[in-house]
């Protein structure tokens, strides 16, 4: 079984959101970087954030 890639924590203290320029969570289970401030969730490929508005995930307001 492979276990998901964890992000190296000193990249996620750098790492913002780039519309919003706010914090991001990493959620481990989803493999995504989460910006409650955009409501957007970025995913992470093979260890690699996908740092694009485009490729994100709209996060439900629910």
């Amino acid at each position: 079984m492979v276990t998901p890639a964890d992000i190296d924590p000193k990249l996620l203290e750098i790492l913002v959101c780039p519309l919003t320029k706010g914090p991001l969570e990493y959620d481990r289970a989803a493999q995504e970087l989460v910006s409650k401030k955009a409501a957007l969730a970025y995913p992470v490929r093979d260890g690699i954030p996908i740092m694009l508005p485009d490729e994100a995930r709209r996060l439900d307001d629910h």
